[in-house]
This record gives C-alpha cells, sequence and structure tokens, in this order.
C-alpha cells in the first residue's frame, strides 16, 4: 500500500480534468488496442528484412491510427477539450476544478 500511497497523485491525475474525460483517461484500452494491431499485423509479416521495415510498419500503423482519430471518431471532442482551458480571459472567471478523492484514509 505503500507505493500506491507515494504514487496517489498520479493515480489520481484524471481527476483533475472535465468529469466527461474521467473515463477515458483513467484507460489504457485504446493504447492497447494500437499496440495489439501493431503485433497483429508484425505477424503477417513474420521476418522483418531490417530495423527499417519495421519501422515503417509501425509508422503507417499509426499515421492510420490518427487518421482515424481526426475524421472518424473523435477521442475527445473539440467541445470538451474547450473545458480544459486553463487561462480565461480576463475578467473571466477560471472553471473550477473536480475534487480528486484520496486514496489514503482521512
Amino acid at each position: 500500500m505503500r507505493a500506491a500511497g507515494a504514487a496517489e497523485e498520479d493515480l489520481i491525475a484524471f481527476y483533475s480534468f472535465p468529469t466527461e474525460h474521467w473515463t477515458k483517461l483513467r484507460s489504457t484500452n485504446p493504447l492497447e488496442r494500437v499496440n495489439k494491431e501493431i503485433g497483429r499485423r508484425a505477424d503477417v509479416v513474420g521476418i522483418f528484412p531490417n530495423d527499417a521495415a519495421v519501422i515503417r510498419l509501425v509508422g503507417a500503423l499509426l499515421s492510420e491510427q490518427n487518421d482515424e482519430w481526426l475524421v472518424q471518431r473523435r477521442y475527445l471532442s473539440v467541445e470538451s477539450m474547450a473545458l480544459i482551458v486553463t487561462d480565461p480571459e480576463p475578467g473571466q472567471p477560471q472553471a473550477p476544478q473536480n475534487a480528486a478523492p484520496s486514496l489514503t484514509p482521512a
């Protein structure tokens, strides 16, 4: 439990974002999906002739994934990202930060 206590700030950092983002930020599913696809396509190729071939494959897959996120389905919408603005215009109140729960007993 000491390790969790030492890393508490990192573990609950997503609570500082708007509530709508919490479910997406606390999960590594998109990253795991990309890694699985890279592994799947590398298995299809089998043996790579050199390091450059691996870099080309991974680069192409990451570029393809980026295009998909930009065009087809946004992971975080522009509107929801606008909620994160930390420097409000002069005279505008700053958006309240969500209170993060503590992992350690009070």
